[in-house]
């Protein structure tokens, strides 16, 4: 005993490193904000935007999208595992129990015997193996909640672009209809010219091609349609037909002003990123398994008992054989292994190391997309006057420009040229409505959905 003192005494719990390393940001953005706001505004803004088809699509998505379920499943996993290790820390007890009535010998009457008996083993923590282990499965199960919401989002992200995509397909394949039968008129209008002897057959010939060309714009704009419902039938499982329907019945919204609002400080920002938060979560698992390789150099102190009850009935008599004990207490100490203990807290180590740094650059990364997503919003935003501008002259020039024509004033190419000015303008205008929404997609993702650790744990 003097010797397990001694031991014990010398056994000190193994230094970690640290679990929590601190988020090298800036205290402000540096692309000017959209807004002033609050982090909660985020979390699925989509159910605040007024557009329940959109909120529909979203919901079927993320219940048939295998990404989503692989992290259910993960988290299902990570709980037993945390299940597992945190049982490692309290004492294992088995209960036995058995009852038989015969004759064991010749000559020996008849016995009865009740037997039960209660085993207790219980391995002490002395240098917090097991704690660590505990808080490695901890951190690796908070990470799986977080690659859940991530994955979540990451469906709402991609149904969202491709809804609004679909609805500016919607509105240019409008846009290209007018422009072809306006051509298709010019063309028809040409041919009576060029029949009355007003027009030289090469006008009405490009006339055609022009008509031709309107033709093959719609054409492409309609497959380019199909496309986008190929795309959201396959991410949410709908029916084609059904999913049509609804579509056409649908009023999407053109990009607002503020779709959600994001927190002013970057820091609170970053850290409400389901990645950042994996990251951090990486970095207290890599902590804890250097302390569990550190664990193993040191003694290892484990405790049994047992207590059991043996009743015997034979001939009348009854017999009292119960049993107990307490131990052994048994001291494990490692002395020789070629340096493999050393070999795994050194790797440990520098799989600690490496989880800083990916932390580090998730971070710097995370940063990084937020200011994207913040200058393309207040680009797109300042841009929007000027392309409406643009789209209202050149209509107006386009008006002008056909009255021209039908009074023998202008030329067919002048037309021409006014026609393909004003279709690229009012494309522009859509297309720069489409920007602005996937802009705002862009940065929900970028500020993380609106994640936050005790929302997640509590939905599941």
């Amino acid at each position: 005993m003097p010797l397990l003192a001694l031991l014990l005494g010398a056994c000190t719990v193994p230094t970690l490193p640290a679990p929590q390393v601190a988020m090298q940001v800036a205290p402000a953005w540096q692309a000017p904000l959209p807004h002033q706001g609050n982090v909660g505004s985020l979390a699925q803004w989509w159910q605040r935007h007024g557009d329940p088809l959109l909120v529909e699509l979203i919901v079927a998505a993320q219940a048939v999208n295998p990404s989503v379920s692989q992290a259910l499943a993960r988290i299902e996993s990570s709980r037993a595992s945390l299940s597992t290790a945190n049982a490692a820390l309290l004492p294992n007890l088995s209960l036995q129990a058995s009852a038989s009535r015969g004759i064991s010998q010749p000559a020996v009457p008849l016995a009865s015997t009740l037997q039960a008996g209660l085993q207790a083993a219980w391995e002490l923590d002395l240098v917090g193996a097991n704690r660590a282990l505990s808080q490695a499965a901890q951190a690796q199960y908070e990470g799986s909640q977080a690659q859940w919401h991530d994955a979540r989002v990451s469906v709402a992200a991609e149904v969202a672009n491709l809804y609004y995509s679909y609805a500016t397909c919607i509105r240019l394949l409008a846009v290209t209809r007018r422009d072809a039968e306006s051509r298709q008129t010019t063309a028809r209008l040409s041919e009576i010219s060029v029949k009355a002897g007003l027009l030289a057959p090469a006008v009405a010939a490009m006339a055609r091609a022009s008509a031709a060309d309107g033709r093959n714009r719609v054409t492409s704009q309609a497959a380019l349609c199909e496309l986008d419902t190929k795309a959201l039938v396959a991410l949410t499982a709908l029916a084609e037909p059904s999913l049509k329907e609804k579509m056409a019945a649908a009023q999407v919204q053109q990009a607002q002003t503020a779709i959600f609002s994001i927190a002013t400080v970057p820091a609170q920002t970053i850290a409400q990123r389901p990645d950042i938060f994996t990251a951090e979560r990486d970095v207290v698992l890599a902590s804890a398994q250097v302390g569990s390789a550190q664990a193993q150099r040191w003694p290892r102190l484990s405790l049994n008992g047992s207590i059991g009850a043996l009743r015997l009935s034979s001939g009348g008599v009854n017999t009292d054989l119960s049993t107990w004990s307490f131990g052994p207490l048994a001291l494990s100490l490692p002395l020789f292994d070629g340096g493999q203990r050393v070999a795994n807290v050194q790797a440990a180590q520098a799989s600690y190391e490496t989880a800083v740094l990916t932390y580090r650059a998730k971070v710097r990364q995370a940063v990084r997309e937020v200011e994207e997503a913040l200058v393309n919003l207040h680009s797109l935003a300042a841009r929007n006057d000027d392309v409406a501008l643009v789209a209202q002259g050149y209509t107006e020039s386009l008006a002008a420009t056909q009255q021209r024509y039908a009074q023998g004033l202008a030329s067919l190419m002048e037309l021409e040229e006014a026609r393909r000015s004003a279709l690229a303008a009012d494309s522009q205008v859509l297309l720069l409505a489409l920007e602005r929404q996937r802009a705002w997609v862009a940065l929900y993702r970028a500020a993380g959905g609106g994640f936050e650790s005790t929302a997640a744990a509590a939905k599941l």
